[in-house]
């Protein structure tokens, strides 16, 4: 396929964070299902949410994003993802973020990710989400998740840890209280993953972000 070609497919080509060390895919922040209900709940993690202010609301991603979320029942969607991860993760960026903003839609949604992971085995991709029920639907159905797909559940309110569901790891965002799990050293770091690959990794069980 075609850059245009798969634009058209999936809405657009994967975008660069300065803080990780590879790319990834995002959607509108306003189709987030439980995230634009958290954002109005003093206390919670997504509270002041970064998707939906700034950087995003001032050049009008928010809006130029929304198209991306239909898109995804297309047929050809899967195989778009999978040769645009493939083009650009390679060698020692072989590592991939799902949703720098936005979150999980349906089980169908997940169930075509998973498949993007199972095709593109060099890639180590990292899921965070808070969309708890889909990740339960999935393994009550489907079982375990591959090998090289890290779901992280993020909890939903700050100094509090997720759930625990077998299968999959967690994060959480620490104020007042000391940091649950791993503490994130991007803060230490100019705000940047450097070497740190804790979040792509099964065994490191829980992430811990600095609220900022």
């Amino acid at each position: 396929m075609t850059i245009k070609e798969i634009r058209a497919v999936v809405g657009s080509v994967l975008s660069n964070t300065s803080k990780m060390p590879c790319s990834s895919f995002n959607l509108s922040a306003a189709h987030c299902i439980t995230g634009r209900k958290l954002a109005k709940v003093i206390g919670s993690v997504c509270e002041g949410c970064y998707a939906m202010d700034g950087f995003y609301k001032m050049y009008g991603h928010i809006e130029r994003m929304k198209p991306k979320t239909a898109l995804i029942q297309g047929a050809q969607w899967v195989r778009a993802m999978v040769q645009l991860i493939t083009n650009q993760n390679k060698g020692d960026k072989a590592y991939f973020r799902w949703h720098d903003s936005g979150d999980l839609q349906s089980l169908n949604h997940l169930i075509k990710i998973v498949e993007v992971c199972n095709l593109t085995p060099g890639v180590k991709h990292w899921l965070p989400t808070r969309e708890y029920k889909i990740i339960k639907d999935y393994i009550k159905v489907h079982g375990i998740f591959p090998g090289n797909l890290t779901v992280r559940l993020s909890a939903h309110m700050v100094d509090q840890a997720p759930p625990l569901i077998k299968g999959t790891a967690g994060s959480a965002v620490n104020d007042q209280a000391p940091p649950q799990g791993l503490p994130c050293p991007a803060p230490t770091q100019n705000n940047k993953c450097m070497t740190c690959r804790a979040c792509w990794d099964k065994e490191t069980p829980l992430v811990s972000y600095t609220k900022h």
